[in-house]
């Protein structure tokens, strides 16, 4: 494997450890950051001509520590620095010597993010960035803001982390479930990301998806009793089970009504459902548990051959009532369409206000195809375009402008 490709791999594999790892000694997430950033170009600069460390973690782990020590030399950060930084690099080098992998410190990050100091709306873009490595950008294009916006937001995060000093000390237990929700918010998001990410040609997190479940499996381990965790996981083995089906053999894109069953993986829906079914013992309904039924619903298309759409509609209802998100209201629309009729779906489309949906691919993506089915093709066409605008997958562009030539015929 080529010095770039390992690079690569491990940044993908270990950037988030890595940081939360160092994170967790170190009170200064920007300054954490910065030098994890350096310790990644001076691999790039020095790897390629002394070759490829046997244990790569821990190389960078030292350089980074190396540039944490010099910046608190330069700038008398505390008393207590230098003694921190130095036990920090003890300790890398006996878990080198020993070959063990750093600890998994994501979780206290995680928690970390959802301090009560921390302002609500910043918690889940906060755990995106530092401890799943997705950059301002992208986290303000799903959150639509602007990325210099959100930027800024993330910067004064860090920097009230740093100032008052907050505990990265794993919560009480009282206090576990208040804080749990933006957690799950955050690995959700997450995992969003990846969805879409093996379409994107120049992605270098292509296991974003991976990661996200692996901490869902990590807080389970955290939050046994908590329903909510159970339904996330089952909600993302239920999806991932169905990413083989996605593209067919050339590359094109596949929504889910007309994807082959046969190459849905069996094992990650069994999976799915022995943790949904393990979520509804709690008797404590929510968010992820509707949403991994929707998705246990079109499972069953495996067994039965057909989609229990009606069944599906009544579960976005819920949702709705409980969730009142933007693709709640979008999916119950789709539903009751299936269910019901394009006009009746349409109807329901229509009822979200238009400022909500300016930029949101799949609101623009069903209204085209409930327009195409009532034969109001002007506004089929526009609809169409502008989910090919908003649309980051090639193949989503590629199947909606298909649809849209069909208009012409």
């Amino acid at each position: 494997m080529e010095t770039l490709q390992v690079i690569e791999r491990v940044a993908r594999d270990a950037y988030g450890r890595l940081l939360s790892y160092l994170a967790v000694n170190w009170r200064d997430l920007g300054a954490v950051e910065d030098a994890l950033g350096d310790a990644f170009v001076a691999a790039l600069e020095s790897w390629p001509g002394t070759g490829v460390p046997d244990k790569p973690e821990a190389w960078l782990v030292t350089a980074a520590r190396r540039r944490l020590i010099d910046r608190a030399r330069r700038t008398r950060i505390s008393e207590d620095a230098l003694p921190t930084l130095l036990a920090m690099s003890e300790d890398a080098q006996r878990l080198a010597a020993a070959g063990a992998v750093f600890p998994d410190e994501r979780l206290r990050m995680l928690l970390l993010c959802t301090h009560p100091a921390i302002d609500a709306a910043m918690r889940t873009p906060l755990m995106l960035q530092t401890v799943l490595g997705i950059d301002a950008a992208r986290i303000a294009s799903a959150f639509i803001v602007k990325p210099a916006t959100m930027s800024q937001r993330l910067t004064r995060a860090k920097a009230k982390i740093r100032a008052e000093r907050l505990t990265f000390e794993l919560p009480d237990a009282e206090q576990v479930p208040e804080r749990l929700d933006a957690v799950l918010e955050a690995v959700y998001a997450a995992y969003g990301s990846g969805w879409e990410e093996p379409a994107i040609a120049d992605c270098p997190r292509s296991s974003l998806a991976e990661e996200a479940i692996a901490l869902g499996r990590l807080l389970l381990r955290f939050a046994p009793r908590e329903p909510e965790v159970y339904g996330l996981l089952a909600l993302m083995l239920h999806c991932e089970a169905r990413r083989g089906a996605r593209h067919d053999g050339e590359g094109n894109y596949v929504p889910l009504s007309e994807q082959a069953c046969a190459r849905w993986d069996r094992r990650l829906m069994l999976e799915a459902e022995q943790y949904l079914n393990a979520a509804a013992q709690a008797g404590r309904i929510g968010r992820f548990q509707l949403m991994a039924a929707i998705q246990s619903v079109h499972a069953q298309r495996l067994t039965t051959g057909r989609t229990e759409w009606e069944a599906i509609a009544h579960l976005y209802e819920g949702l709705v009532r409980i969730s009142p998100t933007l693709g709640a209201y979008v999916g119950r629309a789709a539903a009751i369409a299936e269910a019901y009729g394009a006009a009746r779906g349409l109807a329901w489309l229509e009822v979200i206000p238009a400022a909500d949906v300016v930029s949101y691919q799949p609101y623009w993506a069903l209204a085209g195809h409930l327009y195409k089915q009532l034969h109001r093709l002007a506004e089929a066409r526009s609809a169409y375009s502008r989910a090919i605008g908003l649309s980051t997958d090639a193949a989503v562009r590629r199947y909606l402008g298909r649809q849209a030539a069909e208009l012409e015929l």
